[in-house]
């Protein structure tokens, strides 16, 4: 991952100092080279050993060591090899579906940095366990209700056995019934609602393994959940924001499918859909 998408996938983890030297260099990026640690720490109003943490946390070995990265970033973009890869979208087409397109490809190439294989294939262990006999509880609510039906119905066609609620009284009384091996995968985007965590406490309590679905970002649910997958869709403006998240979160969601067909499934898949396609011709 190059550094300044490194640096875009962390933000919301960072703190408030680690974020204005995060903003400055993304918003900047084509200058940074021209400048020195002392003079971007004197920029910025804070300490120079502050500027070198944050490249150490990014793990680089320095502020040197992060700003060769940049220029190898921009470099490339200016090449046409990594278009999303400069510190902010750069001379997009007028075309405003081209624009949203190329916001949603950045989206979801964020994402998927952060989601690291072996987290996927976690993921995909513990559903692969819950169907030999078990359950996937799924739950969220308003808006992301509906990527939990739509991965409810997926989980369904592969065979594998799945309650979906979106009311969290009736989802606390399903996970009364849940066992050792079971799943509960929780829908939120951000992560603060009380009633979902305290659903994901009862379930760790009977032995189920909770996995948490929230941007990434600090947040309580993630905190107490046993996986997580984690989106990353950042945009100032606010009708633009919500369909990068739903963008990435679905490409995030594809990759889980796709990789529990190949570990198995596929037959099942289609025998289900065998049976379903003349209902839908009728």
């Amino acid at each position: 991952m190059s550094a300044l998408l490194r640096i875009r996938a962390e933000r919301d983890r960072m703190s408030a100092i680690e974020r204005r030297i995060a903003d400055f260099v993304l918003d900047n990026a084509q200058l940074l080279r021209d400048y020195s640690s002392q003079q971007l720490a004197n920029a910025l109003g804070i300490s120079q050993s502050s500027v070198v943490k944050f490249c150490q946390k990014l793990g680089f070995k320095g502020y040197p060591d992060l700003k060769y990265s940049v220029g190898e970033a921009i470099a490339r973009a200016d090449n046409g090899d990594d278009a999303g890869d400069s510190g902010t979208p750069a001379a997009l087409p007028a075309d405003a579906g081209m624009e949203l397109w190329l916001r949603k490809s950045q989206a979801e190439e964020e994402t998927r940095s952060i989601n690291p294989p072996a987290t996927l294939e976690a993921v995909v262990s513990a559903l692969l366990g819950a169907s030999a006999g078990g359950k996937v509880f799924i739950i969220g609510l308003g808006e992301d209700d509906i990527p939990a039906r739509a991965i409810a119905l997926r989980l369904s066609l592969l065979g594998i056995l799945t309650v979906h609620n979106f009311d969290t009284a009736h989802m606390t009384a399903s996970v009364s019934a849940a066992v050792p091996g079971d799943v509960l995968l929780v829908f939120s985007e951000h992560g603060k609602q009380p009633a979902l965590c305290q659903i994901g406490r009862l379930f760790r309590e009977q032995g189920g393994t909770v996995v948490s679905i929230t941007r990434h970002s600090s947040n309580p649910l993630r905190a107490n959940a046993d996986l997580s997958l984690l989106v990353s869709a950042h945009d100032e403006r606010a009708h633009i924001e919500p369909l990068l998240y739903r963008s990435a979160l679905q490409h995030l969601l594809d990759r889980v499918f796709v990789r529990l067909c190949e570990s198995g499934r596929m037959e099942r898949l289609q025998a289900t859909m065998e049976r379903i396609q003349p209902m839908l011709e009728g």
